[in-house]
């Protein structure tokens, strides 16, 4: 069986492919070149900008070197204008309308599992492989995505908008150990390149950025006010609502104002239009919580749930399941009941629900609400 994995010059994707080959893959690798700082106007809160190497190159000579070391053959595709017009254009239509979206789920859509899974098949591979941290249990024909062994690790959350037959295509070989054993693996095969390579953190292949700079390479900086909800007090001035996200803390400059130092100014709404923003004290203030939601763009991956069906929910990366009860809409939008008021959920985000372990799929957080009315 043929496999192309996505080889990303990080630890995790360099293990997958030394396990494929083990278990008697025929492995090639491919490395994906996804965006160019330079023809992206990229210069505002990229701290590597005046580096002699960029990180994306560093990361392909760690990817060559990995692959010399396993003996396997390194391809390298450019998707550079489909990263563009896919993922970073709807992040950037995202923030100007107020929403706080996720580019990492779709990476994987539209880049990790479009138009790589294609080159794939076009080019006579029987599947596809990515380092994630997920699972591909196949039954009664389908194949569904599960959560991965390492629960700290998984990643289904930012797979959650790929569908069906991308599933069914693509091999998941971390999906049964975790990050530790990883490393360990790495550390045995004497990959130097890559074994104590921190992980990969910020924007899906773009990297660690100053992001309200980053941001202001394509949308204007605009001053507003920051105002208590409560009191309508100004506290402060803005640099531009859509750079913040809801139940956000930093950046906001009024911390130890007005006497509230100790319980600190969190973001509860957004009024982009007017450009202000709303706060309120106390991580626990009412201003934060919702008791339901509704949810558009829906994906789902295998099975359809009944109406009704009490399911859980992540409505943030790494968050704990929350009790959800679904009600359909439409067959594009749902509404989610929440089991008891949360806390920080947040439109453009995305709403993934799990039955147990396996992934349903899910959308993009359109409004919420607390006793029937709109909170966002």
């Amino acid at each position: 069986m043929k496999v192309l994995i996505g080889l990303s010059g990080g630890v995790d994707s360099a293990v997958a492919a030394y396990l494929l080959k083990k278990e008697g893959y025929e492995v090639t690798a491919c490395f994906m070149r996804n965006w160019d700082a330079l023809a992206n106007n990229d210069y505002l809160g990229n701290p590597t900008i005046n580096n002699d190497q960029c990180p994306q190159e560093k990361d392909y000579d760690d990817a060559v070197k990995v692959a010399q070391k396993l003996g396997i053959e390194l391809l390298r595709v450019d998707y550079v204008k489909e990263y563009w017009d896919n993922v970073f254009s709807y992040l950037i239509k995202e923030y100007e309308a107020g929403r706080t979206p996720n580019p990492d789920i779709f990476c994987n859509k539209y880049i990790k599992f479009g138009p790589f899974l294609d080159f794939a098949k076009k080019h006579g591979f029987d599947a596809i492989a990515m380092g994630h941290y997920a699972k591909r249990v196949d039954r009664n024909g389908k194949a569904y995505l599960c959560k991965s062994f390492d629960q700290n690790k998984d990643q289904t959350y930012f797979l959650s908008q790929i569908s069906q037959e991308q599933v069914s295509s693509c091999l998941f070989p971390l999906g049964n150990i975790d990050k530790s054993e990883v490393r360990r693996i790495a550390h045995e095969l004497k990959l130097e390149s890559v074994m104590d390579k921190k992980d990969s953190t910020g924007i899906c292949f773009i990297g660690e950025r100053n992001f309200r700079q980053f941001l202001q390479n394509y949308i204007p900086a605009q001053n507003g006010q920051i105002i208590d909800i409560e009191t309508g007090r100004v506290l402060g001035e803005h640099v531009g609502a859509m750079y913040y996200t809801i139940g956000q803390r930093k950046g906001l400059g009024i911390g130890g104002i007005h006497g509230e130092q100790a319980k600190g100014w969190f973001v509860v709404k957004k009024d982009v239009k007017k450009n202000i923003i709303y706060v309120a004290s106390g991580d626990e203030n009412k201003h934060l919580l919702s008791d339901s939601c509704t949810v558009t763009d829906i994906n789902w991956i295998s099975d359809v749930p009944e109406n009704k069906k009490h399911l859980n929910a992540k409505f943030r990366y790494r968050q704990k399941d929350n009790g959800v009860t679904i009600e359909f809409i439409n067959d594009n939008k749902i509404k989610l009941i929440f089991d008891e008021p949360y806390k920080a959920v947040t439109p453009g985000q995305a709403a993934v629900l799990y039955d147990g372990d396996i992934c349903l799929g899910g959308g993009l957080i359109e409004h919420t609400y607390k006793n029937n009315e709109q909170t966002d």
